[in-house]
């Protein structure tokens, strides 16, 4: 298949993207072509065989990345995996897959990295002398509980060493995997040590399984909200992305949460930085012909007219008009419901270094 070729709407599979769209930093890139027999069409009746999720492993020097962005409101993150079977086509962590001669396309969703060794460096920067604890989001770009983490444990192994060195962190998902850790989760929210944060994008299933296709059904992820509170675990709710006439239920969202036992709630506006562009648009394309370009012109405006904007003071939210509008309903809709009333606090005071303590820590 060439690299450019468009799997039609009905072979798509369990996928988010249609192409392996070529990279940015890719010279050469083939197209498709007609040799006058028909093949191109006969190709997409055939349809194509399954996408396998192919697992490489790699051995890192540091897990734990800082940063000083005046709109994010962590200073550092942790992330086990590169890629993401769940395939959202929206995610703007695609395009670093470019850093590996990957593709942002199909590449990003079937060919995942996992940090096989993230507990041992996590454990050994949690160690220095000069290291001063702050709460760790773990999943910020792509899912800590992706599909393969139920086989390869790794978000499970960093959260063992999280709670040895009783350091504070949070996470964010969009999976029910989740609640397998929650022998570990629970006690550490007890003593103020962890939160969970569940997406939730929409209420419709239909356009959830386009828009997120190996996502846990939202019925599902509201469930997941329910087990978490009811095991003591401080939960909050992610409405993102939020696409103009796409998702369309942001308050039925959050009264859902909410009856689920969220109390705090955030939301993004959609983000398409370099290789996400043309992968969204083809996706509107193949989904949503008839409105596609009436989606981008909002999108657009909300963005100084481009398809995307990197300001910090906007990349999140988005300006202008229809920018505004989201942020009026969603303010709105958590003053009525009573989201965001008291924030998740954690206690920074409990660290103490991983292999402290006992005779050890005497020499």
């Amino acid at each position: 298949m060439a690299d450019d070729a468009i799997i039609p709407l009905h072979a798509i599979k369990g996928r988010g993207a249609a192409n392996r769209l070529p990279h940015r930093f890719e010279r050469d890139a083939r197209n498709a072509f007609d040799d006058g027999w028909g093949t191109l069409e006969e190709s997409a009746e055939q349809g194509l065989p399954p996408l396998a999720t192919e697992v490489r492993f790699e051995d890192v020097k540091s897990v734990l990345s800082e940063n000083d962005s005046p709109d994010i409101p962590f200073d550092r993150s942790l992330n086990p995996y590169r890629g993401c079977e769940h395939g959202c086509i929206y995610c703007f962590a695609r395009p670093t897959h470019s850093y590996l001669n990957l593709s942002p396309g199909l590449d990003f969703e079937t060919k995942l990295i996992a940090k096989r060794n993230v507990a041992e460096v996590l454990r050994a920067e949690l160690g220095r002398r000069n290291y001063r604890p702050s709460q760790i989001a773990i999943g910020t770009a792509t899912d800590c509980y992706q599909p393969i983490e139920r086989e390869l444990r790794l978000t499970r192994s960093v959260i063992e060493v999280l709670k040895e060195a009783r350091h504070p962190f949070g996470l964010v998902t969009k999976s029910s995997t989740v609640e397998r850790d929650l022998d570990l989760i629970a006690p550490m929210a007890a003593d103020r040590l962890a939160a969970v944060y569940v997406t939730v994008t929409t209420l419709d299933g239909e356009l959830a399984r386009k828009l997120e296709p190996r996502a846990a059904a939202p019925h599902r992820r509201l469930r997941t909200i329910r087990t978490l509170v009811d095991a003591g675990v401080p939960v909050g709710v992610s409405v993102a992305p939020q696409i103009p006439f796409v998702t369309e239920d942001m308050e039925q969202v959050l009264e859902a949460a909410w009856e689920a036992g969220a109390r705090c709630a955030f939301y993004t506006v959609i983000r398409l930085p370099w290789e996400v562009a043309p992968l969204f648009r083809q996706w509107l394309d193949l989904h949503y012909p008839q409105r596609a370009g009436r989606i981008m012109a909002r999108i657009r405006e909300m963005r100084g007219g481009k398809d995307y904007d990197a300001d910090f003071a906007t990349r999140m939210k988005g300006s202008g008009l229809w920018a505004e509008l989201i942020r009026q309903r969603f303010e709105k809709a958590c003053a009525r419901i009573g989201f965001n009333r008291e924030r998740i606090a954690m206690d920074l005071s409990a660290f103490r270094p991983p292999g402290a303590g006992g005779q050890g820590s005497l020499f």
